[in-house]
């Protein structure tokens, strides 16, 4: 057994904690980057799942974008731990877009990817790189055309 922890593995999470108040950048692909969400339903479901957490309080939802095989989003943690969070919201979707796609198994990779916004950066930055996600990738010539996104600002 190595010392440490081989990437992607559950122990890189084991007794790390998010902190209230925070920002955070955090990325969730699908099973084997499987387009799942080129399905407007799909996308959806995902987009609502998030703002479902804001309303409840898990967090605060600034930006998300919901691309064909991940999703990227920019919260502000508040009474939850970011890991209750991503877990409410990868075992909800993987339900919900399983059972309306009529498929069963895997939906997310294990893992997912999260970046402490430090105060030193600029979260509209941020927020905007994450946006424009799908012009970068060909989809679109302009984020604003693009259907599954959400920003709390104005952009």
């Amino acid at each position: 057994m190595t010392p440490y922890p081989i990437k992607g593995s559950s122990r890189l999470r084991k007794n790390r904690k998010s902190l209230a108040g925070h920002y955070y950048l955090l990325t969730a692909a699908t099973h084997e980057r499987q387009p799942f969400f080129q399905d407007h339903l799909a996308a959806e479901i995902a987009l609502e799942s998030l703002q479902w957490l804001h309303g409840k309080g898990s967090m605060e939802l600034t930006m998300a974008v919901i691309m064909p095989d991940h999703v990227h989003l920019v919260a502000r943690m508040l009474g939850d731990d970011l890991g209750l969070v991503m877990h409410r919201f990868k075992s909800y979707t993987a339900n919900e877009v399983n059972r309306i796609m009529g498929r069963q198994g895997a939906f997310w990779q294990p893992q997912y990817h999260d970046h402490a916004l430090r105060a030193d950066e600029d979260l509209m930055e941020v927020v905007l790189y994450c946006l424009n996600n799908p012009v970068r990738k060909g989809l679109v010539k302009d984020f604003h055309e693009y259907r599954h996104w959400y920003c709390c600002w104005d952009v």
